[in-house]
């Protein structure tokens, strides 16, 4: 489903009101102009009737001037009848037959009314005014009346003019809108050019001159970009140093695997499958650590489950303890007496115990004798402690220990193990650290503990 295009959105969002508007005005326009005419229409009656009053006095009702008979024959657009009585109600010109006024509204000696003439409704005026005609002196009464559809057409023509009037600007403004909304999104325009035209492998900022109300989506792009490009990066050292740690296992266990045809020798045959094997775990267990990191990485909503520390440390231990004990090394685990219950990923706790015995297994030292592992409760956290008596890790370095293939000295280890280790702690909410002794190291981690009532 498409989305309207932004440029329809707000043609649609501003025409729709002035559309309304203009026919507001347009109603409102209708009735002045109705209001206009019937002011003008009423005026030129009371015109016509001054003339003719004035012609009457003069000429002693014989006759109208010329230039009021042009006047009434043609008063405002419309035709206009009149009727003249004298003193005592004489008649001296005009139509035989007026119409009859209705309700009459104004001065007595000047009202207007509506009436009907010959069918039709007329406006009509009907002025009395004392005069003198030859030897009589009386009121003239001048009656001057006017088509009403005479006077609503010309109302209709004015409202026509200005509609017609709001009709062209509003097309104006309409066109105004399109072509200005137009203009107006040109930086939106320049701006989806420039970045339809980059290349995949281009994500560098955005640097152009953009309007205000999109400088933030601009922004928003450049944080994407430079995530993305720091995500490449990240990425791709990763790639580096794993192909860099995974080329000596598989050149070993090409180098044994392409001498052990020419071992006839039983029990050297013997040694060089146990190399071989060793190798091949090595090698596992280094694509085991490189998977782990990968999830941490990329698993941006793991599944935590109720657990007991003490049970998953057990485990680790029960099945890490031939491994350790046949190197002639002590190995011991003293849990907490009380069950530590936790929230988490039984694989990766599990991976981050494991790892901290293969790290203290391989970087002991020759003098490492003993390693023991314990469990307890430190306030609102559950803890572990993986102690030895090897050689240790100097306190400026430890920092270094827990960056992605860092390793402090030559040894057997990967340079994951503690990388991997923190990289658990962060997901589960807790924290690592390493405690040097004046021998051996100690390495606690911690993760929150359950309320009591949870059941594991």
């Amino acid at each position: 489903m498409t989305a309207m295009s932004l440029r329809s959105r707000l043609f649609l969002l501003i025409l729709p009101p002035l559309l309304l508007l203009s026919v507001i005005l347009g109603f409102w326009r209708f009735e002045v102009a109705q209001r206009t005419s019937e002011t003008l229409f009423d005026r030129s009656l009371l015109a016509a009737a001054l003339a003719i009053s004035r012609d009457v006095a003069i000429s002693g009702g014989d006759a109208l001037s010329p230039s009021t008979r042009d006047f009434v024959s043609d008063a405002g657009g419309g035709e206009l009848f009149y009727h003249v009585t004298g003193p005592g109600g004489i008649y001296i010109t005009g139509y035989a037959y007026p119409p009859v006024s209705g309700n009459r509204t104004g001065e007595d000696r000047l009202n207007y009314s509506m009436a009907e003439y010959r069918g039709e409704p007329v406006r009509v005026l009907r002025m009395t005014e004392s005069t003198t005609i030859g030897n009589l002196t009386g009121d003239t009464i001048v009656t001057v009346w006017q088509r009403d559809s005479d006077r609503n057409a010309f109302a209709a023509a004015l409202a026509r003019r200005a509609a017609a009037l709001i009709a062209s600007l509003m097309a104006a403004l309409a066109f105004v809108v399109w072509f200005g909304v137009k203009i107006g999104l040109r930086p939106l325009n320049d701006l989806q050019d420039a970045i339809q035209h980059r290349s995949p492998d281009d994500l560098r900022d955005i640097r152009r001159a953009v309007p205000t109300e999109v400088s933030g989506i601009v922004a928003t792009l450049n944080r994407l970009f430079g995530q993305v490009r720091q995500s490449i990066e990240d990425h791709q050292v990763f790639i580096s140093n794993a192909a860099h740690q995974l080329r000596n296992p598989a050149s070993a266990l090409l180098s044994l695997a392409e001498v052990l045809p020419d071992v006839s020798d039983p029990q050297e045959r013997r040694l060089r499958e146990r190399e071989l094997i060793a190798a091949a775990r090595k090698s596992a267990r280094l694509a085991n650590q490189l998977l782990s990191l990968e999830r941490l990485r990329y698993d941006e909503t793991p599944t935590f489950d109720a657990l007991e520390l003490n049970s998953i440390a057990a485990e680790v231990c029960s099945d890490f303890a031939p491994t350790v004990l046949s190197r002639d090394i002590g190995f011991g685990f003293e849990p907490h007496p009380a069950p530590l219950p936790v929230n988490g990923d039984n694989v990766l706790l599990g991976e981050a115990i494991i790892n901290l015995l293969e790290n203290a297994l391989s970087h002991g030292g020759a003098g490492l004798s003993t390693i023991r592992v314990s469990t307890m409760a430190e306030g609102r956290y559950a803890a572990l402690i993986v102690q030895d008596d090897g050689i240790g890790i100097p306190k400026s370095s430890g920092q270094a220990a827990f960056q992605r293939f860092g390793q402090l000295s030559e040894g057997e280890g990967s340079g994951l193990g503690l990388a991997i280790v923190q990289d658990v702690l962060r997901r589960h909410g807790g924290e690592v650290e390493l405690l040097p002794q004046d021998r051996g190291l100690v390495v606690k981690f911690k993760i929150p503990s359950l309320s009591p009532t949870a059941k594991p």
